[in-house]
């Protein structure tokens, strides 16, 4: 028995679209194009082996419940990116877990080249996960205080003071001044 699954026919143009008759406000493409960059970054910045499949994982999860989703581009913005900070959670923890599972004779493969500096990789790898978290979201996601402690389930002045620990840690790792 074959299953065949086919999708309604797209609209012939965007006046046909009730999500962009709505403002807009759940178009997946402006919502792609608008967030894709920075979340791949976010991903990349959080020591996922495989950024690019991940940020497929988040817009799966976007394209599949942004027609039920209410608010303006800034909280359209914080939702994909707490999607994203799910993913990388859930993909440490499955790293973690084979980690456990595989045997100590496996053979690993090298990394792929790093697009970033090299030294602000080994800076970054450096701090603490919940260090690099923090400023991955803060300076790479571009997201305030506020939604980077809600987002990681902190308090603004616990996510304040990581922030700190990190700007100073990262600064002595690249042997500069930190910013006052």
């Amino acid at each position: 028995m074959t299953l065949v699954l086919e999708a309604p026919p797209l609209p012939d143009s965007d006046d046909e679209d009730p999500a962009r008759q709505a403002g807009g406000a759940h178009d997946l493409d402006e919502t792609f194009r608008a967030l894709a960059p920075p979340v791949l970054g976010y991903l990349r910045s959080s020591g996922v082996p495989d950024p690019d499949d991940l940020l497929g994982e988040v817009f799966l999860v976007v394209a599949t419940r942004l027609a039920s989703f209410r608010g303006d581009a800034g909280a359209r913005r914080r939702w994909v990116f707490t999607i994203a900070h799910h993913k990388v959670v859930d993909e440490h923890r499955r790293i973690h877990r084979r980690r456990r599972l595989r045997a100590e004779s496996a053979v690993d493969t090298p990394p792929p080249a790093e697009p970033f500096d090299p030294a602000l990789v080994a800076a970054l790898a450096a701090l603490t996960p919940e260090q690099r978290e923090v400023v991955s979201l803060r300076f790479v996601a571009d997201l305030s205080l506020e939604t980077v402690a809600s987002i990681t389930g902190r308090s603004v002045g616990a996510t304040k003071a990581l922030q700190h620990r990190a700007l100073e840690a990262l600064s002595r790792h690249l042997g500069t001044e930190p910013r006052s």
